[in-house]
């Protein structure tokens, strides 16, 4: 049978880019011979919706009890026709197709404004440094926001940007609300995201149809997509897959899950969708599926009595984003906050460095999922191939690496490939603090195109991040995060707080150490997470090991993986939400930096037990590194030459040139060492083999030379050791 497979990502997820599932099962697909096509049913919905002709079936609509709405919806409908005059142009210009509106919209003129802008930000301050057009995008965000609140007020309540009916799926572990909100009359929202769905059928010819579900904001608009194609596409097999299905439909025993979907899969996607092709051609039954759902017999029934293996990372192929409209996705700045500005501004290329966590073991997390404990890298010249592939395919050099926690060593020797090979790109990805990223290495990484990292602080206490199993300590994390700084590398923290047995003491203590990150410069951006408790982590399997109770009665018919907890040894963790938002929002901007921590709080609080200097007195430590014979040096510094004439080397950088005194036959030596490698030559010549050649060559007191003003000038100009 030939197959054609249409792969959908239901509303919503990203405006500004493509969530990559579909396009790497795509890319995939493509490795095997399977035809398939693709469609992003959220940004291809979004782009009906705020439309003229969308907002005009949206103002239609809520003319009927417009009456009983609150005074900003009432504003909101009164401008109608300003909103819909305003909406094509500025979808255009967020989607960089008109770039000189952004004169207009600064203006404060030719927008209708509503209550979104009641606290709108000093744009001087957040923005002048950015110009123009950041400052136009922020307001024609704000101006798309003013909108989301009418629809939501009047046309749907399950409507988001970036989710959709999220609370009907989160901790869902009966199927019940979700059901009853389905088999409701579908909104004006679900009927535009089913006509675009019916075009697209039509067009594509597809036999099978695959729902990418990554998260609980995707996941009523894709049961809805199924539905409606059971009912009208018999036919066709319907499979659902993606993060939700992954870690909360693990346990699923609801038999009517399966009037909208015929089949869901679990973990990595090639291999059980490669099985169900084979059983759909009729050469295996349904024993022989891989992790995958089905219904027999009115009950829900786990297959996996394959034995086909997960397909390797250099299996897999690279990501193709065709027929995705890359072009019509929107810019939006929504935060000031740097790193949600990156997830939010610019389109990026989505790839993995590695499958997996090749840590695994903080115990907060789900380590037991095969997406996280299955750990398996790739080599770098086959990441660096697929860069330069998507480069080509999508005209964009912008890449996030969506690991778990990106490994140093590949990191490392990323970098080195896209020096040697001279591709030029940005790139940003999440790490975790640990030691490896010393300065040379964050330098290297600097050098090579990365200009920011995310990674997880959590709850910044010693004893907790023990508890946690992080293998990070905050004196650590301080030197790491200097080292990135000191390259030029934006660091955004992960912070959590209501981490079991986490007392108010440990919490305000959290808060100072967040403080003095902040006010020493070495941390940019940072966002507070409250601690969830899940199944598949080590506290929900093991909960009396951390004690913490468990609340949850039972496995759930639908999802299972949130679970209620109490946490009766640890502090009143709902106190501290607003003061630790509060006071985080101002760090960031350097404000505030010096209050006293329970200004931020409404009721009492400890003071904190940490000296002011702690964070000051971790970056004045010295680190000095020993080094290993296998070290390998490499010199991103500019072209040098040796000026006999004036005894010493003259170094050339994009920005000035510097000159070091040195003896002519030492001046040569290093003259050829330093061009050997290079960083486009590729050659890595070990810290031992540099030592062997300078003995071989004459000169000695090597201790000397290497700790002498001479390296360490080259050392600060470009000569790295990684």
């Amino acid at each position: 049978m030939n197959h054609k497979i249409l792969l959908i990502t239901p509303p919503f997820t990203q405006l500004n880019t493509p969530y990559p599932a579909t396009a790497y099962i795509k890319g995939f697909l493509n490795t095997i011979g399977v035809d398939s096509v693709q469609m992003d049913l959220g940004i291809e919905t979004i782009l009906q919706l705020f439309s003229s002709n969308g907002l005009k079936q949206v103002f239609e609509k809520a003319s009927i009890a417009i009456g009983n709405g609150s005074a900003n919806s009432q504003r909101i409908h009164a401008l109608q026709k300003s909103y819909i005059g305003s909406i094509d142009p500025v979808i255009h210009f967020l989607q960089d197709q008109d770039p000189t509106l952004a004169h207009l919209i600064c203006e404060r003129q030719f927008l209708p404004e509503a209550s979104r802008f009641d606290q709108l930000e000093d744009l001087e301050w957040a923005f002048g440094t950015m110009g123009i057009r950041d400052q136009a995008r922020h307001i024609a965000t704000l101006y798309l926001e003013d909108l989301s609140d009418f629809i939501i007020e009047m046309i749907d309540p399950h409507f988001g940007f970036s989710r959709y009916a999220e609370r009907l799926s989160i901790a869902a572990h009966s199927f019940d609300d979700l059901y009853a909100e389905l088999n409701q009359t579908p909104s004006l929202i679900t009927q535009l995201m089913l006509d675009l769905l019916i075009a697209k059928i039509e067009s594509s010819q597809a036999n099978m149809i695959c729902l990418s579900v990554p998260f609980p904001g995707n996941l009523f608009a894709a049961l809805t997509c199924g539905r409606w194609l059971k009912q009208n596409y018999p036919e066709l097999a319907v499979v659902m897959g993606g993060g939700y299905p992954n870690t909360e439909l693990r346990s699923l025993s609801d038999p009517r899950v399966f009037e909208f979907v015929d089949y869901i899969t679990l973990d990595d996607g090639e291999a059980p969708l490669m099985t169900l092709l084979s059983y759909l051609d009729g050469t295996i039954d349904t024993s022989m599926l891989k992790r995958t759902f089905s219904l027999e017999s009115n009950g829900v029934m786990y297959h996996n009595g394959s034995l086909m293996p997960d397909v390797k990372q250099e299996k897999v192929g690279t990501p193709d984003y065709k027929g995705l409209a890359l072009k019509s996705y929107l810019s939006v700045i929504q935060l000031t906050n740097p790193m949600h500005r990156l997830w939010s501004d610019g389109r990026w290329n989505k790839l993995t460095m590695a499958h997996g966590c090749y840590w695994g073991k903080c115990t907060f997390c789900d380590i037991s999922l095969d997406y996280i404990k299955n750990y398996e890298a790739s080599s770098a010249a086959m990441i660096v191939d697929r860069m330069e592939e998507l480069v080509e395919q999508t005209g964009e050099t912008g890449f996030h690496f969506v690991d778990e926690a990106a490994p140093p060593s590949l990191m490392k020797a990323v970098a080195l490939e896209l020096l040697k090979r001279g591709l030029v790109v940005n790139w940003w990805t999440n790490i975790r603090f640990e030691k490896s990223f010393n300065g040379d290495l964050c330098r290297l990484l600097a050098a090579s195109g990365c200009i920011a990292v995310s990674g997880g602080l959590e709850v910044a206490s010693d004893r907790l991040l023990k508890l946690i199993a992080k293998g990070v300590t905050v004196e650590q994390v301080t030197q790491v995060n200097d080292n990135f700084n000191q390259a030029g590398i934006m660091v955004h923290a992960y912070l959590m707080y209501g981490f079991p047995t986490q007392t108010a003491q440990e919490t305000i203590d959290s808060l100072e150490v967040v403080r003095q990150l902040f006010a020493s410069g070495v941390l940019q951006s940072a966002f507070w997470h409250r601690f969830a408790m899940t199944a598949h982590s080590p506290v929900g399997l093991i909960p009396e090991k951390f004690m913490v109770q468990t609340l949850t009665k039972g496995i759930g018919t639908f999802a299972n993986n949130d679970l209620e907890h109490a946490d009766p040894t640890g502090g009143d963790h709902d106190l501290f939400a607003e003061g630790l938002r509060k006071s985080l929002y101002n760090f960031m901007h350097g404000f505030c930096l010096d209050h006293p921590l329970d200004n931020w709080f409404d009721h009492p609080v400890p003071k904190t037990s940490l000296p002011p200097s702690l964070i000051k007195n971790y970056l004045d430590k010295p680190r000095v590194r020993d080094m290993k014979d296998d070290y390998k040096l490499v010199w991103i510094g500019g072209p040098i030459v040796y000026l006999a004439h004036e005894s010493g080397l003259q170094i050339f950088s994009k920005q000035s040139s510097s000159f070091i005194s040195v003896a002519e036959n030492l001046g040569q030596w290093l003259v050829r060492l330093l061009t050997d490698i290079t960083s486009d030559t590729g050659l890595q010549i070990s810290y031992k083999q540099v030592k062997e050649n300078y003995l071989e060559s004459g000169f000695d007191e090597w201790g000397l030379f290497w700790y002498g003003e001479v390296m360490e000038e080259l050392k600060g100009l470009g000569l790295l050791v990684v």
